[in-house]
């Protein structure tokens, strides 16, 4: 098994709401919804790799990440015939309301997403759909309520 380290982005626009990615969930037809971001090439800090991403997802420049709000539990994934250990960090970063522009993903992003939306904390408790990190209802209205965390929560996904 190869580890894979990956850094995901928490962005939350000025309304309180949370950009999600997604994609076709394999297991019962539904939407799965994530945070943008993605592994890390060799060499690089989780942090870069955090801001590269949100630059490739969302046209995004200029964000000032903050902390560390999440630490992924280690879970495994196979692409290609390989199977990885994927290891998320999730970071804070608020912004002003923007348009995305998803014209920098990479080939691989741009056939495995199938669209991206800003969720209310509500709306994230009212979907059936598949959401990652599990409890992410929860987790954003604890953000929301609480501010990030002195250190970061282990979550599943």
């Amino acid at each position: 098994m190869i580890p894979r380290p990956s850094a995901r982005v928490v962005l939350i626009d000025d309304t309180d709401r949370l950009l999600l990615f997604s994609s076709h969930n394999k297991l019962g037809g539904t939407a799965r919804w994530y945070t943008p971001g993605c592994g890390l090439h060799p060499g690089e800090a989780h942090q870069d790799a955090a801001l590269r991403e949100l630059y490739e997802e969302t046209g995004l420049t200029g964000v000032r990440l903050g902390p560390e709000v999440w630490r992924g539990r280690p879970w495994t994934m196979t692409r290609d015939g390989v199977t990885y250990e994927v290891q998320q960090r999730y970071y804070l970063a608020r912004v002003p309301i923007f348009e995305i522009d998803t014209t920098r993903m990479e080939d691989f992003e741009k056939t495995s997403i199938t669209g991206h939306r800003w969720w209310t904390a509500q709306e994230l408790a009212e979907t059936a759909d598949l959401l990652r990190p599990a409890g992410l209802p929860r987790l954003l209205a604890c953000l929301l309520a609480d501010g990030p965390p002195h250190h970061p929560i282990l979550v599943d996904g």
